[in-house]
């Protein structure tokens, strides 16, 4: 009886030891980390803005590129790109066409249709144009944002801070001085009231298919839309004069000159423009 008692103790106890063995292999356990494991985690995402050029012009294009990058380790989840530009400047354009107009004047939000992959870059570019009013410095910000946490988020912002130049105001005027039958001589005066000197001053002219047929006082050249005229260098406060050589056609249309330069902005553009007929 002994013997079979210590054979029932010792079965029992094998019986209950595999009973605990089979408890513990259904049990959850946590999963050992190895080094695959590290590359796992949140989204670095970055911006930058820049500016072109980097003095803005009253009335001329300013250029606003911004460059988006996933440093990883993670993907970036539909980030969100909102970038801000000044009052001053006015949006005229913007090459990703899922840009949209943002609820405050001057945004543009570009929301991604797709995850940004580790290592991934993209970018927008945005076209304003400057009022003719403007003064600096403008300052533009681009945000970043995404559905996942970023373990950097100092550089989801960038910022940039233009000047803008004095530029010039830049007037034309338009007299006719004499015609002979279908020849017409118009008289040109451009007036630059400054502040800054004009060193490549030009005038278009819309002359609705008359003929040009002498220059004096520029170097004016004819194209089949439009004669362009180049001035000498027009001081501030200063004018310059000279005179045009049209044939007219039978219905004789009227003239328009436009004076720019494509390096210095206008202050007043509402003169730029002057007309005149023909007849």
């Amino acid at each position: 009886m002994v013997g079979g008692s210590v054979f029932g103790e010792y079965a029992a106890a094998r019986i209950v030891a595999g009973v605990i063995c089979l408890v513990l292999a259904a049990a959850p356990r946590g999963a050992l980390a190895s080094p695959e494991d590290d590359a796992w985690g949140g989204a670095d995402l970055s911006v930058r803005l820049t500016v072109s050029p980097k003095r803005a012009q009253p009335g001329q294009p300013l250029t606003y590129r911004a460059e988006v990058r996933n440093d990883g380790p993670g993907d970036a989840v539909l980030p969100l790109l909102t970038v801000r530009l000044p009052e001053e400047v006015v949006v005229i354009g913007v090459d990703v066409a899922e840009c949209l107009p943002g609820t405050v004047a001057g945004a543009v939000v570009c929301p991604s249709a797709k995850d940004v992959l580790a290592g991934q870059t993209g970018g927008v570019t945005i076209t304003g144009l400057v009022r003719s009013g403007a003064r600096g410095p403008l300052e533009a910000i681009a945000t970043l944002s995404s559905e996942v946490v970023d373990d950097d988020e100092t550089d989801n912002s960038s910022r940039t801070l233009t000047e803008v130049d004095e530029g010039t105001d830049l007037a034309v005027r338009l007299s006719r001085a004499t015609r002979a039958g279908r020849l017409v001589t118009v008289a040109a005066v451009v007036r630059n009231r400054g502040p800054r000197r004009v060193h490549d001053a030009g005038v278009l002219f819309d002359t609705g298919g008359a003929r040009l047929m002498s220059a004096r006082g520029a170097r004016c050249d004819s194209h089949p839309a439009y004669v362009g005229c180049r001035l000498r260098t027009v001081g501030a406060g200063r004018r310059v004069s000279f005179l045009l050589a049209f044939v007219a056609r039978a219905h004789a249309p009227r003239a328009e000159a436009t004076v720019y330069s494509l390096r210095l902005g206008d202050r007043r553009p509402a003169n730029n423009t002057a007309r005149f007929s023909l007849r």
